[in-house]
């Protein structure tokens, strides 16, 4: 191979190798390259929900608290595990300016099942429904649950992915996003 045909060849592996990264970008619907999940250190994406009564929240609303926004399901074990917990500590930090925002992926349960799980854990914390996905989508939820830390300025402290989160974990990360 001569240097002509070598230098042909350097050249046509980089604008293949340019085509493939062009290519492979996942684009989304305003053929843009995706966005990063929020993340400890941004800010937490707003949003406006109803609650299973019709009243209706939006996160920037709720700045000068700290939030737990966690993303949920009746079926999902993992979520009825810790949901307990969230509630014994809400009621204990709700007066220090703590919010849970419970959304309910709706477009994922059985809207039916939501009372009478709310019953069964005596839950008081607002319980948000997301229809549309519209939230689990600006969250790019991929496993329920999925938890974000918010303090009072709105910015994500801290992300959970999975569950059950222990007792002790949510002690921690709520003392945190308090401060």
């Amino acid at each position: 191979m001569n240097k002509s045909q070598r230098i042909t060849l350097y050249f046509l592996v980089l604008i293949a190798s340019a085509a493939w990264i062009v290519l492979s970008a996942e684009p989304n619907a305003a053929g843009t390259a995706t966005t990063r999940a929020p993340q400890a250190g941004f800010s937490a994406p707003d949003f406006t929900l109803q609650t299973t009564s019709g009243e209706t929240y939006t996160l920037s609303d709720l700045k000068g608290n700290a939030v737990l926004v966690n993303l949920w399901a009746t079926w999902c074990p993992p979520c009825r595990a810790e949901m307990p917990a969230m509630q014994k500590l809400y009621e204990e930090y709700k007066d220090q300016g703590f919010v849970v925002l419970a959304v309910n992926s709706t477009v994922q349960d059985n809207p039916l099942e939501i009372p009478p799980f709310l019953e069964e854990f005596g839950i008081t914390f607002p319980v948000l429904l997301d229809h549309t996905g519209d939230v689990t989508r600006a969250y790019q939820v991929r496993s329920l649950p999925s938890t974000y830390f918010i303090n009072r300025l709105g910015i994500i402290t801290e992300v959970v992915i999975g569950g059950p989160m222990s007792e002790a974990l949510l002690r921690t990360r709520i003392e945190e996003a308090l401060k």
